[in-house]
């Protein structure tokens, strides 16, 4: 159940990037501006957002490779493919790179399956949970039984101490939010 969770979590920020990308030029309703760049990025249109999974967002967003990767070695990949609603703290490939580089690849080990799938659920909320739903201080329980701490200041949103860079990417089974930093639990 964690592992599907946490798959969950791992392709709901691909699919958030791809269903961002589909906002297209012409949907000036957009409330990112970072719309063009995530279109410029997975390629898709507004008539492919609605037929792409997690798992087929995520792989079509090369800025969440390897959350995808993290998603395929904790054996996910099946659990974000499930119906949800489910919100997503998608970590991008930044966010994961300074990560200390022998942990990142320690973790991509297959006897490490168990810990990187409760890492990658701890980025998972069950609901669709949007910016707005979201107020400065409240904890929001996890898929892996851990709470996440919201942190509002200004038009600055951080989740624990990561900062949201794009949120409220609507998806078919939910919201992501591209985070700047991987979530570890306590």
């Amino acid at each position: 159940m964690i592992k599907k969770k946490l798959l969950l979590l791992l392709c709901v920020p691909v699919l958030a990037f791809g269903v961002a990308a589909c906002g297209g030029d012409d949907d000036e309703s957009s409330s990112s501006g970072d719309t063009t760049a995530v279109e410029e990025t997975t390629g898709t249109t507004d008539s492919t957002k609605a037929s792409m999974d997690i798992v087929e967002t995520a792989q079509a967003t090369p800025d969440l490779s390897t959350l995808v990767d993290a998603v395929v070695a904790a054996d996910l990949v099946e659990t974000l493919q499930m119906d949800g609603p489910y919100t997503v703290f998608a970590p991008t490939n930044d966010a994961f790179a300074a990560l200390p580089p022998a942990e990142l690849e320690r973790l991509l080990k297959p006897a490490n399956k168990d810990e990187l799938a409760s890492i990658l659920t701890y980025h998972v909320v069950e609901g669709d949970v949007k910016a707005a739903d979201l107020s400065d201080g409240q904890m929001v329980d996890t898929v892996n039984g851990g709470q996440l701490e919201v942190k509002i200041k200004g038009d600055k949103v951080m989740i624990n101490d990561a900062t949201v860079a794009q949120a409220d990417i609507a998806t078919s089974n939910g919201t992501v939010h591209v985070i700047d930093a991987v979530l570890l639990p306590q």
